[in-house]
């Protein structure tokens, strides 16, 4: 399509070989994205390069890949390695339990390397255990887990947040509480269940969790909620994340290898390409490029 240039602020790479990733290397868990035995395979910076060599993808940001989470920093370790060759991954969003003992020397160690920016630790918590990827429903109220969220400003560190709608308000609640740090909402706010009051509530949480005004929103991972998406299937919920949380705090990203279960990294981009057609050109540079360039410190 256009030749535009991207910053890719969501994929993942793994080694199975040397890594440690129970997910993917121990047995097949019911999952929100369903059966992914397709991805359970090495997913290296040569098979990345491989799915975007038609997109002029010139930086991105690797996200946590639920790594074995005794030794998270072993995966920033490999991670920097990978880019201090390749040059890719630019950014760097590593795991730490912020409500351990231990969060703040695993931050350190997490930030002694150079393309680290932020810490993601995954909060979703659903009424179907499928769904659900933590034991506590309110870990965000947790006094113990603020401590910890708390070391993120210190480290000038953002946080990646994956919950779900139902969540939002006690997410806007912790945005508020530390309007230093800036929060990155992942996967469109993950609106995987699709009735219409489902959606509806959805929309209330994003609109109401926007109103921070540091708290961004990745839009991807759309094919979680819907396997067989088209343009016109995700198209809604792309326009209601950018009219919740305006042009200048969104980004599009991949969810690749995840995503690649549903599409290939064409489909997806040129799909973002399609449904801002009518945008300007300011405002399309923002939401593949800019935004993320800005808020991940590239």
């Amino acid at each position: 399509m256009d030749n535009l240039p991207i910053i890719d602020p969501h994929h993942h790479l793994y080694d199975l070989k040397t890594g440690v990733y129970p997910w993917l290397q121990g047995p097949m868990l019911e999952r929100v994205f369903g059966d992914y035995s397709a991805i359970r395979k090495d997913y290296l910076i040569d098979d990345f390069l491989a799915d975007i060599k038609n997109q002029n993808v010139v930086k991105t940001v690797h996200l946590q890949v639920e790594y074995d989470h005794n030794d998270p920093v072993s995966e920033t370790r490999w991670l920097q390695k990978v880019a201090d060759v390749h040059g890719y991954p630019h950014g760097i969003v590593a795991f730490a339990d912020l409500a351990a003992p231990n969060a703040q020397a695993v931050i350190e160690e997490h930030c002694q390397y150079a393309n680290v920016r932020g810490i993601r630790q995954c909060l979703n918590f659903h009424r179907d255990p499928v769904k659900t990827f933590i034991d506590n429903p309110h870990l965000m109220d947790d006094p113990q887990w603020r401590k910890g969220y708390a070391l993120l400003k210190r480290h000038d560190l953002s946080f990646d947040l994956q919950l779900y709608y139902t969540q939002m308000e006690e997410a806007l609640s912790l945005a508020r509480a530390f309007p230093d740090t800036p929060m990155i909402l992942n996967h469109t706010g993950m609106p995987v269940d699709r009735t219409p009051e489902e959606i509806e509530g959805w929309k209330r949480g994003m609109t109401l969790l926007a109103t921070a005004d540091n708290v961004f929103c990745k839009i991807s991972g759309l094919g979680m909620g819907d396997w067989k998406w088209t343009v016109d299937s995700i198209r809604p919920f792309v326009f209601h994340a950018i009219e919740a949380f305006g042009v200048n705090r969104c980004m599009f990203a991949s969810n690749f290898p995840v995503d690649k279960l549903f599409s290939s990294y064409d489909t997806v981009f040129d799909a973002f390409k399609t449904i801002t057609r009518d945008f300007s050109g300011a405002e399309r540079g923002a939401l593949f490029h800019d935004n993320a360039e800005r808020v991940y410190r590239l």
